[in-house]
């Protein structure tokens, strides 16, 4: 199995890492941040995760994204292979997708990192 680091990041503080799979979770997924309940909580609290595994389309891409990471594994040139999960701010969707993809592939043998670049930064006012 090969080596996967996943990043969690925030398109507004920095531009996304270089990887060989990005997910952009901005447009396509609730962001629990226009919750005033959920703005200054990450995606480690009990609340955000909840709310970004319960919206439409997340399992099918969690899913759909541990399917592409393996036919990466498979390639003839694989070692590590690099994810990125980036929404707004990095606080919220982008760390529970990169939580839970890390799971799902360490579960099918994959040897994971998780870095999560922006977590720590103040929530973004926007």
């Amino acid at each position: 199995m090969a080596a996967v680091e996943i990043v969690s990041f925030g398109f507004l503080h920095a531009p996304a890492p270089e990887a060989d799979i990005v997910l952009d979770l901005r447009r396509a997924f609730r962001d629990p941040h226009v919750d005033p309940r959920m703005r200054e909580l990450t995606g480690r609290d009990r609340l955000v995760r909840r709310t970004v595994l319960r919206t439409r389309g997340v399992r099918r891409l969690l899913r759909a994204t541990v399917r592409q990471v393996q036919a990466y594994a498979e390639g003839p040139g694989a070692g590590q292979i690099d994810l990125g999960s980036g929404c707004a701010g990095g606080r919220h969707r982008s760390v529970v997708v990169a939580d839970k993809l890390a799971r799902r592939l360490r579960r099918r043998g994959h040897t994971i990192t998780v870095i999560h670049r922006d977590l720590h930064r103040p929530v973004v006012q926007r």
